[in-house]
């Protein structure tokens, strides 16, 4: 495994899948001597959504009760 310049490096598939790590999962590094350690931590409640989930909740169910918005309106929803 060859690291990048911003310091990234992909991990092996299997591995991801044994330790349950998954695209959005959050790790944790340490080191022990010379070895770096990644771990999976334990999922977390976070104190708000992010501002994707506030977009997507403030869309939720428009389809149908809000048919009348305008292209500028929707875009203003969208824009936060």
């Amino acid at each position: 495994m060859r690291v990048t310049s911003k310091g990234q490096v992909t991990i092996p598939k299997a591995i991801r899948e044994r330790a349950g790590i998954s695209a959005g999962s959050e790790v944790e590094f340490s080191v022990d001597g010379d070895r770096v350690i990644v771990e999976r931590t334990q999922d977390r409640a976070r104190p708000g959504m992010t501002r994707g989930e506030r977009v997507v909740q403030g869309l939720r169910g428009t389809a149908t009760k809000n048919r009348d918005l305008s292209t500028d309106e929707i875009m203003k929803l969208l824009r936060g």
